[in-house]
């Protein structure tokens, strides 16, 4: 098939330059099956829609600070860790979205809690959800520079936006008294209009002693584990088993 200049800018300027990507082929596929001029246009749209959905895909994971290894496909399900696998995998049905309910994830360093949580991240983005993923001083981070320069207010809304919010290694300290105050802000407006999802190393059991303030933390507690969907993990840290596997292959 001959693209012609002309055809190039005229494409180009209805903002459909990505077809000529593959015109050429699809020209070759049509003339081969006998395409009317109808089921050829139909077929080269299709390819155009689906390079767009694609890249507001991409843009979508980008924007969510989502690892784009950390799939559910990548995720080693032969590990020697304790889980409620069929739960885990229900939780990809993504139903707790639709019921905005949030997710805990917790269990000792290593096993495999962020993997889990990006997963979920990646397969909210594939369904048409706007996920963000922070780690936890990372988000308390941005709360607190958005008080010192005036932004608080739109720093909260971008976190109550989301369709799905993860915060990544909640617990691992204590939270100052503003911190508590911040995540309390966040939470309250999320709460039962979108999903959050957790992971700690901490058991929720430990989150009371996070905080100063046992009013605060009963309130925010209560709606972080209202319906939540609980996932443990144990077993022994992906890197300590890495470590031994390379010191037994170096001796050998």
């Amino acid at each position: 098939m001959e693209i012609t200049t002309e055809l190039k800018q005229t494409l180009k300027k209805l903002k459909l330059g990505g077809i000529l990507v593959t015109l050429p082929e699809r020209g070759s596929y049509a003339k081969v099956q006998k395409l009317s001029y109808g089921e050829f246009l139909e077929l080269v749209l299709n390819d155009e829609i689906e390079r767009r959905e694609q890249g507001r895909t991409m843009r979508k994971m980008r924007s969510a600070f989502l690892d784009q290894e950390q799939t559910f496909e990548r995720f080693d399900w032969e590990v020697p860790i304790t889980v409620d696998r069929e739960k885990v995998k229900d939780l990809f049905g993504l139903g707790f979205t639709d019921r905005h309910e949030n997710v805990i994830i917790c269990g000792p360093v290593g096993v495999g809690k962020t993997h889990l949580a990006n997963a979920l991240g990646h397969s909210a983005v594939r369904r048409g959800l706007n996920v963000l993923m922070l780690r936890s001083q990372v988000l308390f981070k941005r709360l607190h520079q958005s008080r010192a320069d005036h932004s608080f207010g739109k720093e909260v809304i971008g976190l109550i936006r989301p369709h799905v919010l993860i915060i990544d290694d909640f617990g691992l300290q204590r939270l100052t008294g503003s911190e508590a105050q911040d995540l309390y802000e966040v939470m309250i407006e999320r709460y039962q209009r979108a999903s959050t999802v957790i992971t700690s190393s901490r058991p929720l059991d430990e989150w009371m002693g996070l905080f100063d303030d046992p009013l605060l933390a009963n309130s925010l507690l209560d709606r972080l584990a209202h319906n939540a969907h609980q996932i443990f993990l144990e077993g022994e840290s992906y890197r300590k088993r890495m470590g031994r596997t390379e010191r037994t292959t170096e001796k050998n």
